[in-house]
């Protein structure tokens, strides 16, 4: 019988079932698809003439229960609620099937219409299903292949954005078109007016647009700022020391010293305790170990050291105290009571005997070497080859010489002593003739002496020492008083000192490798970074600093301040 059925009333059917049905099936479904109703295995019925309804919603009547084509029904709905796999298990009419929502592409619901439009049920459940079979795969494969061209489209079209992105960050940003008439001005007068902002003000203002955040890196607009912070490249007198850096990253890194924000590490360490010294240049660091000097490079994120050693200076039979970088030499000065002298390019090292005991200090300008011993005379020698070792003045200072240090102009030097057979550790000396100049000071108690001293200007140095203080002298006021002095809070001496030129100055104690930051303009010290405990507690021998990080030698190690990465 197939999915033929019994003929309905004379008014509703006609020549053949199958196309009834198939224009039922269609009515039928395009009311569902109006009203949103999708469900599996079940529909709606007509308006029951077909003899299988009894009512709208085509729930069966008595007749239909014992006809032929209740059997039928029931076995679409059966083959419905199976699945797509179940689907020649069971007979069912081609209304039932109809009914079922098909779970083919477009083809595949096309081809079943045009099946079910024929009288035979049985070719028609062969084309419905040969139609699902063939007709689905093709359609698969074509959604992984769109799928995929999909894909590859997306991926063309984020690379040419990406590049697009590119460009317009290589081209600067122009001048905004819309917006307060005070972009319209000229560049020298936006200049003028955003030079009175501060630093705050700036980075807000960088927010806008691409263009004002160009247009405010100009370092014109943070040289004022910079001037005024701490550790940021510019001496007192405005000559800038790092002028490939962009003056507004120094400033973001300024306000890590100011506010004390740092990270502690360890670059070297030593298994004996020692009085290090070191100095920088460049990207190289040298810093002494026993009788050597050896020199590291730093890697580029300037917080850490290549492990091995560019260079060994040997020559001293005892310790290195003290030494000097100038005009590609190494002068260094040795408990041996030698002084070396070395290429920092080549293997070339002279060594010539220049006091009777250990020299503690050196200093190097100009050609000129000075240099302090124990045993209470400074000395002044040239550095010219050919004249090595030759002695141009001995001068006796009555104290034994603690630190030196040659003035910018080349005319003099100044001594610090043990302040016992003077009455000042701070004396001036003519460089040419050795005749004494002038003293510093005259309120200092006996045994005050001058660790470290350094000039800063030709009329203005710095010193500290034995009695805990730091003192800033300006020869243009007076000799007789320091024009300014920081007391160490906890009454340790001061081993060492560094300044950046301007208003930062750092100094190292003798307790607890103690560290502390000064604000020139202010009394009180700033910060304090103890870089030892108790049981390992250690002076502070020497210290120096970059824009974006300190080192300070200690009896063990080699400490630095990361401020840059705090």
């Amino acid at each position: 019988m197939g999915s033929q059925g019994r003929s309905g009333p004379p008014g509703n059917g006609g020549p053949g079932k199958g196309e009834d049905e198939g224009g039922e099936t269609r009515k039928l479904q395009e009311g569902r698809v109006a009203r949103g109703k999708g469900k599996k295995g079940k529909g709606k019925a007509g308006a029951g003439q077909g003899g299988r309804g009894s009512g709208a919603e085509g729930k069966p009547g008595p007749e239909a229960k014992r006809g032929p084509g209740a059997k039928e029904a029931a076995g679409a709905e059966a083959g419905a609620k199976a699945g797509p796999g179940a689907e020649g298990g069971g007979g069912g009419s081609v209304e039932e099937r109809a009914k079922r929502p098909v779970r083919g592409d477009e083809g595949s619901a096309v081809s079943g219409r045009e099946a079910r439009g024929r009288g035979d049920g049985k070719e028609e459940e062969r084309r419905v299903r040969t139609g699902r079979r063939e007709d689905a795969r093709p359609g698969k494969a074509l959604g992984r292949g769109a799928q995929a061209w999909g894909r590859v489209v997306g991926t063309g079209a984020a690379m040419a954005a990406a590049a697009e992105e590119a460009a317009a960050a290589r081209e600067p940003p122009s001048r905004p078109a819309s917006g307060p008439a005070l972009w319209r001005l000229p560049e020298e007068l936006l200049l003028l007016i955003c030079s009175y902002l501060d630093m705050r003000a700036l980075g807000r203002l960088a927010q806008v647009c691409r263009w004002l955040r160009r247009f405010t890196s100009c370092d014109l607009l943070w040289r004022r700022i910079a001037r005024a912070s701490l550790n940021s490249g510019f001496t007192r007198l405005g000559t800038d020391l790092m002028a490939s850096v962009p003056v507004k990253e120094r400033v973001k890194v300024s306000q890590n010293w100011r506010l004390g924000r740092c990270r502690e590490g360890i670059l070297l360490k030593w298994k004996c305790s020692q009085m290090p010294w070191m100095q920088l240049e460049g990207d190289s660091l040298y810093v002494s170990q026993a009788n050597f000097i050896l020199a590291y490079r730093f890697r580029p994120d300037g917080a850490s050291l290549n492990r091995r050693p560019l260079g060994v200076f040997a020559g001293h039979d005892e310790d290195v105290c003290h030494f000097v970088l100038a005009n590609s030499h190494i002068i260094s000065a040795g408990g041996d009571g030698k002084i070396g002298v070395h290429k920092i390019h080549s293997t070339f090292t002279v060594k010539y005997s220049a006091h009777e005991q250990e020299v503690n200090c050196v200093d190097c300008k100009g050609g000129i070497i000075v240099s302090g011993s124990r045993d209470r005379t400074a000395k002044v020698w040239p550095l010219a080859s050919g004249r090595l070792g030759q002695c141009l003045h001995t001068i006796q200072t009555e104290d034994r010489v603690w630190s030196i240090a040659v003035s910018p102009l080349l005319s003099s030097f100044v001594t610090g002593t043990a302040c016992c057979g003077h009455f000042s550790p701070l004396r001036i000396w003519d460089l040419n003739s050795g005749q004494l100049m002038t003293h510093l000071g005259s309120d200092f108690p006996p045994g005050a002496g001058v660790l470290d001293v350094m000039y800063e200007t030709p009329s203005t140095l710095l010193s500290c020492g034995y009695d805990t203080y730091v003192r800033y002298w300006d020869l243009r006021a007076s000799v007789r008083k320091c024009v300014m002095e920081w007391e160490e809070p906890h009454d340790s001496t001061l081993y060492c000192l560094q300044t950046d030129g301007n208003h930062l100055l750092a100094t190292g104690s003798s307790y607890y490798g103690v560290v502390r930051l000064w604000d020139r303009r202010q009394r009180a010290c700033l910060h304090a970074f103890p870089l030892t405990s108790a049981p390992l507690s250690s002076p502070v021998y020497c210290l120096r600093f970059t824009t974006k990080h300190l080192y300070a030698a200690l009896s063990y190690n080699l400490h630095i301040l990361d401020f840059q990465n705090p």
